[in-house]
């Protein structure tokens, strides 16, 4: 049973990256977390049986699975293929895709976008049929090299477009999409069109650290002003889980513990208040 204030609170399990799937499992219970988001790496470090029996004991929500894509790498579609049996197997309503960067060596940006999209109309079909939408995460401009040549939400919902809602849409994350001039009129878009996957929140530092992997920080260490965004996702209709997804090294070095203990004040200062707190996913 999930405590007052973060009712939609769900823990990217990256953020806690020194826990394995059990343990992210237990604190998730201990800190009054209903939801989770998994990342596939650790979920087959246990197993996938026991990751997903653990998962419906506990009773908690699988926000999503992270992650899918890559579509540049060598045997792309049978990797991405099991990743939607695991998601469906997880009870996840969502695998996120990160598409990828440049081919190495390559830099044919057009074709690579262009191979990106004809990826996703072959698994489409694969994710309708096992109930998992395929969401995709527009990622910031410094990461179009190496780990995604979706850059901005209007692009990601131009490539879902094609496709049902249901089967192709799109995952919001601050971290990535707080810089765009178009992002909130791009949001509307996206809940007009009903291809929002996910919401995952994260701020933005303001100085970089060397491995811009890990310029992420808990929410109101950095700039972004969460206000808008989270208001432009709510008038958006979205009603889902928000997952806390951060990849910093002073976060991961610490007491996961105290992490969840501040994540859940961020999130009750300044998350849940732009949120309707009566919303809650409906049962899976």
């Amino acid at each position: 049973m999930s405590t007052p204030g973060i009712t939609r609170l769900s823990l990217n399990q990256r953020t806690v990256r020194r826990w394995g799937v059990r343990e992210a499992i237990e604190g998730c219970l201990r800190h009054g977390i209903d939801a989770i988001g998994l990342w596939r790496e650790p979920v087959a470090d246990l197993g996938l049986t026991v990751s997903a029996a653990l998962i419906k004991d506990a009773a908690l929500r699988v926000s999503s699975v992270c992650r899918g894509g890559f579509f540049a790498q060598p045997g792309w579609l049978d990797d991405n293929r099991a990743a939607i049996d695991e998601a469906a197997t997880l009870g996840a309503p969502c695998l996120v895709l990160v598409v990828g960067g440049l081919p190495d060596g390559d830099r044919d940006l057009i074709a690579t976008r262009a191979h990106m999209s004809d990826a996703i109309a072959a698994l489409a079909p694969y994710a309708a049929d096992a109930g998992v939408r395929l969401a995709l995460e527009p990622m910031h401009p410094m990461y179009c090299a190496d780990r995604g040549v979706l850059c901005t939400l209007g692009q990601a919902l131009d490539v879902a477009a094609p496709h049902p809602p249901d089967s192709v849409a799109v995952m919001l994350d601050t971290f990535h999409l707080w810089w765009d001039p178009d992002v909130r009129a791009q949001i509307a878009r996206a809940g007009r069109e009903r291809r929002v996957a996910g919401f995952q929140v994260g701020d933005f530092l303001r100085e970089l650290p060397a491995d811009v992997l890990l310029g992420r920080a808990m929410m109101g260490d950095g700039v972004i002003d969460f206000g808008p965004l989270c208001g432009a996702v709510t008038a958006a209709g979205y009603t889902g889980d928000v997952e806390v997804e951060i990849f910093n090294a002073d976060i991961w070095a610490a007491d996961p513990n105290d992490v969840l203990a501040v994540m859940k004040e961020r999130y009750a200062s300044l998350i849940a208040p732009v949120l309707h707190p009566a919303d809650r996913p409906p049962a899976r």
